[in-house]
């Protein structure tokens, strides 16, 4: 599923216009972005969770010549789905 398939399941689901939907959705995404760039972590039950990770500087290789490069320090974002979000994955019925 791609952005415009979501906004329209959404739109479709809710009765809202599509152009409403997507305003919303890009708002959704904006604010999850920003918290999680600031350093926040954004919870929501029963999805999951985004968080800032870092990943520690290291020494790699270039594949074409083998030579060795250093690669530096990097913040990640993590994301750990929720139980509600696993069993559904999982077929998981309550």
């Amino acid at each position: 599923m791609n952005k415009q398939e979501l906004i329209d399941a959404v739109a479709s689901a809710t009765g809202a216009s599509k152009t409403f939907t997507g305003e919303a959705i890009d708002s959704v995404i904006g604010a999850i972005t920003r918290a999680v760039a600031s350093g926040d972590a954004v919870q929501l039950v029963g999805f999951g969770s985004f968080s800032q990770g870092k990943r520690a500087a290291r020494t790699g290789r270039n594949p074409a010549t083998g030579e060795e490069i250093k690669i530096a320090a990097a913040k990640t974002v993590k994301f750990a789905a929720g139980k509600a979000f696993k069993d559904a994955v999982n077929g998981v019925r309550k």
